[in-house]
């Protein structure tokens, strides 16, 4: 059973057509060559392009050798291109294509061919590969499978389905994958043998062992405020490494850029400004994250908070940490600042939300302690803790909503209800 992914699909027939390249970015194994090859395609097909008029090009096959050199592609694409009719260019691991910004800028002069490209190694997924095409890239940037898209082929219930994706995460290959050790080989293997050795050969990484070191340090430490001066003194005091600061904040770029794991800046959500340092780290797949520590420390709480972050910004959400300074007295009775944390604001054009993830409401306290944070904010956008727990209470007498983590996650629409 193919795996739908329309929210993609949408926004590669959003921009059809407009005279730029469509750069499709993403981790590696998420599916950005399956989407355009397949998905894609078919629907080019079923909306009536002929097939002459679709030039696909998989440049890691072997037969497709010859065409990683520019001036043989570009011959061999006008060769293809026999009429002025509308003409589609598929360019599959484009990164095999020797001066590849050159060719792609080439294929933008052609008036009749619209061009779509995916590639596969961390120097092509780059977050600075748009500036490469001058301006005339658009970035589509597919992620793992959200819970949705992992329910459509999943054959158990969507409790057990959720213990299995918040162990092994979205990649789409692990969906069908029947044995628990085969997923963990995978996971595992795959970070090590792909990701690891791409940001090394890409950057020159001589000191491999404080990279290793460094992405399980952010694996500990997910949903934890932190900065490259933190996490210097934990090398220095656990490891007892001397990596400098500078060294620690090059290697997280090196991670962001190939799209391991994602920062999210802390908002002073009264005094509209970003703070700063320091901030949180989240990985694009839960499961590589555990795959880094062997799978000990599958923590629903955290990971649970990982997974929330994820799906806002599939659903398009700028994702900050939110800040919230609040006046009380203390215990001497003396008027002293607070900072409250609100875990995300989301922010998509007009709209805006502030959320919590709670794992569980067990008691008055907890709740009271949840949403502190929230009714300290006295604008007029949505309030909502998002909870694992499957609960009846859909609102509560301070305006603050509450959703379980299954609607949340299953209706695409789910803060809007």
């Amino acid at each position: 059973m193919e795996i739908r992914r329309d929210r993609y699909l949408d926004a590669l027939k959003v921009r059809m057509h407009n005279g730029m390249i469509k750069v499709i970015t993403g981790l590696r194994r998420c599916g950005k060559s399956y989407m355009v090859f397949h998905i894609f395609k078919n629907y080019l097909l079923e909306s009536g392009v002929k097939e002459d008029h679709i030039i696909t090009i998989e440049l890691d096959q072997r037969k497709n050798k010859e065409l990683r050199n520019p001036d043989k592609i570009l011959d061999y694409i006008d060769e293809q291109i026999k009429a002025s009719e509308q003409y589609y260019i598929l360019l599959d691991e484009v990164q095999m294509l020797d001066e590849f910004e050159e060719v792609l800028n080439s294929l933008l002069h052609i008036e009749n061919a619209d061009v779509y490209v995916t590639g596969s190694n961390s120097k092509f997924l780059s977050k600075d590969i748009i500036t490469e095409f001058r301006g005339r890239g658009d970035e589509i940037h597919i992620y793992p499978l959200s819970f949705k898209e992992f329910m459509q082929v999943y054959d158990k219930d969507r409790y057990q389905g959720w213990a299995d994706y918040i162990a092994y995460g979205g990649l789409p290959l692990t969906v069908t994958m029947k044995s628990e050790e085969q997923k963990i080989q995978y996971l595992s293997t795959l970070f090590n043998e792909t990701y690891i050795k791409d940001i090394v050969e890409r950057n020159s990484i001589e000191r491999i062992q404080e990279l290793n070191d460094l992405i399980n340090i952010l694996a500990f430490s997910i949903g934890t405020l932190t900065n490259p001066t933190r996490i210097e003194g934990t090398f220095r005091s656990v490891i007892q490494s001397n990596i400098s600061v500078n060294t620690i904040r090059q290697y997280i770029e090196y991670l962001k850029d190939a799209f391991v794991i994602t920062e999210a800046q802390r908002y002073d959500v009264k005094g509209r400004k970003y703070i700063g340092s320091p901030v949180k780290y989240y990985f694009e797949d839960v499961g590589l994250r555990n795959a880094r520590l062997g799978f000990r420390q599958v923590e629903e709480t955290h990971l649970m908070e990982n997974i929330i972050y994820n799906e806002l910004r599939m659903r398009g959400f700028q994702v900050d940490v939110g800040v919230v300074q609040k006046r009380e007295r203390n215990r001497d009775g003396v008027m002293a600042k607070k900072q409250l944390e609100v875990d995300f604001v989301a922010s998509l054009g007009s709209k805006k939300y502030y959320i919590q993830s709670a794992y569980s409401l067990p008691d008055i306290e907890k709740t009271k302690q949840e949403k502190a944070s929230l009714i300290s904010i006295n604008d007029s956008f949505k309030k909502i803790i998002i909870v694992k727990d499957v609960i009846n209470l859909k609102h509560d007498e301070d305006g603050v909503e509450y959703i379980n983590i299954y609607d949340f996650l299953l209706r695409e629409n789910s803060l809007e209800l």
